[in-house]
């Protein structure tokens, strides 16, 4: 199983958890293109009774009718609400004000909605905060916690933020969700193994775009496993050594940096049926328990426990 917990994050979550009796309003800001493994299960613990919105960032990147879907799961919760947007966008995120106020419910005049700010590293937190500051008060980077303290700030509508470190959890329990946050960048290329990622990425992509892996790359078949796509991708990409040897590494780097700058379309890795129900959740934690005991999986299991991330 993948895990990690730095010093600074174990901080963080003390930190949150000391000043959420103040707060109003929970913003959670998730991938849009994986809102369920984006989302911090450590947080949900945290902040299970504050009204929350949940702002899937980088929608100008995801599938826009699985957006809608995830949308429409998060409305269905109790005191939670969602928006989708593109976070360098101001006018996409005049609608999160009312949202907040509406969550907040009646809140004296003489103070602001106390609000705040959360999600795991390199989902957009900072940049949010950015344009709605409108000036840069929260450092951004391509690298995950950059963020590595709470600050305050007011951005205007009788509205505070508190901006948070981006905050990683322990252990991440679905494999599956610790190989789509690495497509997509969130976490260290060697907390797992990279050409493994690009392998899983590449299947999923097979079943549910085919037609953006054969636009892209021009592929003769979409058959065959992972690792067969990544090895193609590699041949039509300046993969190919001398001898015709495949350079497996290349496909793996094309497929995933074409994935996250979007060059393959607007594309969703997940949809809420992807979300494992407990019976699910409870196999995952016997498989970290074989895991911790030290027994063997089969050779087709990848499985790290890489203590890397990025920040």
């Amino acid at each position: 199983m993948l895990g990690w917990y730095p010093g600074h994050m174990h901080k963080a979550r003390r930190q949150i958890n000391e000043a959420l009796p103040e707060i109003d309003v929970v913003i959670e800001v998730l991938d849009a293109r994986l809102p369920y493994s984006s989302a911090n299960p450590m947080l949900a613990q945290l902040i299970r009774h504050k009204p929350s919105l949940k702002v899937l960032s980088r929608a100008d990147l995801a599938d826009p009718e699985l957006t809608t879907r995830w949308i429409a799961h998060f409305d269905a919760q109790e005191e939670t609400r969602a928006m989708a947007v593109t976070t360098t966008e101001p006018r996409q995120l005049k609608p999160l004000y009312k949202l907040c106020h509406e969550l907040a419910g009646r809140v004296r005049e003489d103070r602001d909605v106390r609000v705040m700010v959360m999600g795991i590293p390199n989902v957009g937190k900072s940049t949010l905060i950015n344009t709605l500051a409108g000036k840069k008060v929260a450092k951004t980077g391509n690298e995950p916690a950059v963020t590595k303290r709470q600050q305050k700030i007011r951005i205007g509508q009788r509205i505070a933020l508190t901006d948070t470190p981006g905050v990683l959890w322990p252990r991440i329990e679905d494999q599956n969700s610790a190989y789509r946050l690495a497509a997509s960048g969130a976490i260290r290329d060697t907390a797992l193994e990279y050409e493994d990622v690009a392998a899983v990425t590449a299947l999923a992509l097979a079943e549910r775009y085919p037609q953006a892996l054969h636009d892209r790359y021009r592929l003769e078949s979409l058959e065959g496993s992972g690792v067969t796509l990544v090895e193609a991708i590699a041949a039509k990409r300046g993969g190919l050594r001398a001898g015709g040897e495949v350079d497996r590494h290349r496909g793996a780097e094309v497929l995933l940096m074409d994935l996250r700058g979007g060059k393959l379309g607007r594309i969703t890795l997940e949809t809420p049926q992807d979300i494992p129900d407990e019976a699910q959740m409870e196999a995952m934690r016997e498989e970290r328990s074989r895991f911790n005991r030290g027994e063997e999986f089969p050779a087709d299991e990848p499985v790290s426990d890489d203590a890397s991330y990025r920040g």
